[in-house]
């Protein structure tokens, strides 16, 4: 009784130091970020008895990388967020990299019915190895399995494990990355402790860097009751997911091996995993926002590092390629305040709308100009701006930060720009925009295409422009709304 309620004691004056907190420059009012110090990977990511759990790398002593354990939060609707102790830190010269959780409802490990699992990386200088850790109390404090590690290769790279229960075979399967090798291995158990090693996926797709942070789900098909499997990766910036089957020994990629599919286009989402035991059992996703190649120089403190908003998933087939189609969750909407609506908006060059901010959600459809460049700035001032456009004559959405402050990074100036193809859809193109503080997230037609990226203004930069570089762009509506903060 006296450790719950110790617990409870840091809980909540961890709540009240987040409350002190929780308006410094650059601080996002709407996406999850840490009270303090660094962060990066989500892991474990586990629904049960009504919360959605939320665990993460991170640094509890400084803000920036290093001594990685899993700091914790909780959440009954994705939205708003309780801090708790930091769940599982780095001991005897072992740090907590990454890996995932799930609820032993059978018991299989020998650990307690219901017994909320974490297996991850226990990473040195020199070893990667796979671990457990149990708890019994609703995962606010974790014991280390005795018997770790539970899976050693004897490799310096293997890691990130994920594990889901396989209902068909009736056993554990988990997804590992030997990153060098840009190959996904999967394992089957019984309980937990005892692994098999089944086939390996790879090396195919973008192997222009490691491969982190395997998830492997079923996902529904549009308009259907059918499921495929999507594998995600991630490689030192980006991602990339393959779709197909997986038979319980052997995943099939059914996407054309010469494509690469990425999950976001845009500077800053990486190591994205899912929820997949929801309750509606469709997966639900969480990527971190940074950019491993200047995370550790970007202006914010005394934190460092956000969560994206959570993305519900689905596929859908177009032309002869499985796409991932991403939205944020429905109940963002609660979040809303009044709508400000724009219509019918025709600009042949440049024109500030009559509403600004730098907190907010917009929606927009909008027919680009067919000779040149179009679409809208947001973060105007003092000469700075990002511009989100649409290249009409090579088809290509692009989201520039080249115009924005890039002072405290050479880096982070010189990764400025990301663009994808984009294809219009009766001539023109809708755009669900999330801007918050630091963070904007980009979801084109209605999620076909991801967007992220970081940006730093100045609180002034807050203006908003439309824009055609030649010809004219029709704007049919912008819809904006003002957002309430989740803390």
């Amino acid at each position: 009784m006296k450790k719950i309620f110790f617990i409870f004691l840091l809980a909540s004056a961890n709540n009240i130091f987040c409350q002190n907190l929780y308006k410094e420059k650059y601080r996002p009012e709407f996406h999850f970020s840490p009270t303090v110090n660094w962060m990066n990977d989500p892991n474990g990511l586990i629904y049960f008895n009504g919360e959605y759990n939320l665990f993460y790398q991170s640094n509890p002593y400084a803000n920036v990388w290093g001594h990685m354990s899993w700091s914790h939060a909780v959440s009954k609707d994705l939205l708003h967020w309780q801090h708790l102790p930091v769940a599982l830190r780095e001991e005897n010269g072992i740090m907590m990299f990454s890996g995932s959780a799930v609820i032993d409802k059978k018991n299989t490990a020998g650990f307690g019915a219901d017994a909320m699992v974490a297996i991850y990386t226990g990473h040195t200088d020199t070893l990667q190895t796979q671990n457990l850790a149990y708890s019994n109390d609703v995962g606010r404090t974790f014991t280390k399995y005795n018997g770790n590690p539970v899976l050693n290769l004897h490799k310096k790279d293997f890691r990130d494990p994920n594990v889901f229960w396989f209902e068909k075979n009736n056993c554990w399967i988990m997804s590992v990355s030997h990153p060098n090798e840009h190959q996904i291995e999967f394992y089957r158990s019984q309980n937990l402790k005892d692994w098999k090693s089944l086939s390996r996926f790879g090396p195919t797709g973008d192997t222009s860097a490691v491969w982190e942070c395997p998830d492997l789900m079923q996902v529904s098909i549009e308009g259907t009751n059918q499921k495929k499997w999507v594998l995600f990766t991630s490689q030192n910036s980006t991602m990339q997911y393959f779709v197909g089957e997986f038979d319980g020994t052997k995943f099939t990629n059914e996407n054309p091996a010469t494509k690469i599919f990425k999950q976001d286009y845009g500077t800053d989402y990486y190591a994205t995993i899912a929820y997949h035991n929801t309750p509606d059992k469709n997966p639900i996703t969480i990527g971190w926002l940074n950019n491993w190649n200047y995370a550790n120089e970007i202006p914010t403190s005394p934190w460092k590092s956000v969560m994206s908003l959570p993305r519900k998933i689905s596929l859908k087939k177009i032309k002869n390629g499985w796409i991932l189609i991403q939205q944020v969750i429905p109940s963002f909407q609660t979040l809303r305040k009044e709508a400000v609506v724009f219509v019918n908006k025709k600009t042949a060059k440049e024109e500030t709308l009559g509403f600004s901010g730098q907190v907010f959600e917009m929606e927009m459809l909008f027919q680009p100009s067919s000779t040149g460049e179009s679409g809208i700035k947001l973060a105007v001032g003092n000469n700075h701006f990002l511009k989100i456009s649409y290249d009409a004559p090579h088809q290509q959405m692009i989201v520039d930060r080249s115009q924005t402050n890039t002072s405290f990074s050479k880096i982070f100036a010189s990764i400025n720009k990301s663009l994808a193809t984009v294809q219009l859809k009766n001539g023109k193109l809708k755009w669900h925009i999330y801007f918050d503080k630091s963070i904007v997230e980009i979801f084109v037609n209605d999620g076909e295409a991801v967007f992220t990226t970081q940006i730093f203004p100045e609180e002034n930069e807050n203006n908003i422009q439309l824009f055609s570089s030649e010809g004219q762009a029709i704007f049919d509506y912008l819809n904006f709304w003002k957002l309430k903060n989740i803390w």
